[in-house]
């Protein structure tokens, strides 16, 4: 893994391993579509990004466990900021309230660290920062500040009892959620906590909107805020996008890996297809966790 200067110090959008496979364009009102056999060149997703000059903000949505989506996120960093065009990062891993603004570009990563409240974004000690760094260094060292916009930790079970969450999506969209809330995990949790899991998803994707619109209004002229975040969160029919301004209509690109089993079918403008390896089977992982917990006393 690349530390944060030697990523500055490589050219923008340098190939990866492989050339992008560019899995469909445009995504026409949700419909299923299938795999491109184009290969997309860090030209063609340069030209992508041209295209979307202007654009509000860009959504880049990830399989956090595939390392060329962390390398295809910290290039388009570099190269929006390159191009002075980038206004803000704001990211899913860290919590809103976590603010890079006060840093100075040369700050050290346990600066940029504890001003983003990082160890407060995930699992004990926070999101794994050799895969989001890279990415997070090569905003701060350009002088792009970089902002936390998941819901804290505390807001958490308010947000489980809010049932104003459960009409924010039209009846398909709310169903989606559920059924993702099952999937994700793999069937054991009771049906009795589908919909407070939902809420959580639903706030999330709120706080990361607002985080995303203030930045957008402290914007210059033509800048563009840069949103990264999982897959589902930046999706248009049910994420961050469902809880923006009508005027304010971002682009979304969402990524997979080569090695998934089947194409994904999530409405964005770009969905793109990189080279990744296979992932690990969590839900295995979670019914042994499940198995071996121990028996409640009685």
């Amino acid at each position: 893994m690349w530390t944060s200067s030697q990523l500055l110090q490589r050219p923008f959008f340098k190939p990866l391993a492989k050339p992008l496979v560019l899995a469909t364009a445009l995504l026409l009102g949700g419909c299923a579509h299938q795999k491109s056999t184009e290969l997309t060149s860090d030209a063609q997703w340069q030209q992508t990004l041209a295209q979307w000059s202007g654009a509000p903000a860009i959504l880049l949505g990830e399989q956090h466990d595939q390392t060329s989506h962390h390398q295809w996120e910290a290039a388009t960093v570099r190269h929006l900021a390159a191009q002075g065009q980038l206004a803000a990062l704001v990211i899913e891993m860290a919590p809103a309230g976590g603010d890079t603004r006060a840093l100075k570009p040369g700050a050290s990563d346990e600066e940029v660290k504890t001003a983003l409240l990082w160890a407060q974004g995930g699992g004990p000690g926070g999101w794994p920062w050799q895969d989001y760094g890279p990415m997070v260094m090569a905003a701060v060292q350009a002088g792009v500040p970089v902002l936390g916009s998941n819901l804290p930790r505390a807001q958490m079970k308010q947000a489980m009892g809010e049932a104003r969450y459960d009409s924010h999506l039209p009846a398909a969209g709310w169903q989606l959620q559920l059924d993702a809330i099952k999937q994700g995990h793999c069937g054991l949790l009771p049906e009795s906590q589908f919909a407070p899991m939902a809420r959580i998803q639903l706030a999330r994707d709120e706080a990361m909107a607002k985080v995303s619109t203030a930045a957008h209004k402290q914007a210059k002229p033509g800048q563009t805020v840069l949103l990264v975040a999982g897959r589902g969160h930046v999706r248009s029919d049910i994420g961050v996008p469902t809880w923006l301004a009508a005027d304010f209509e971002p682009k979304v690109a969402i990524a997979q890996s080569d090695k998934a089993q089947a194409a994904i079918n999530m409405k964005a403008d770009k969905l793109l297809t990189l080279p990744g390896t296979a992932s690990k089977d969590h839900c295995a992982e979670l019914g042994e966790q499940w198995k071996n917990r121990a028996a409640p006393k009685s």
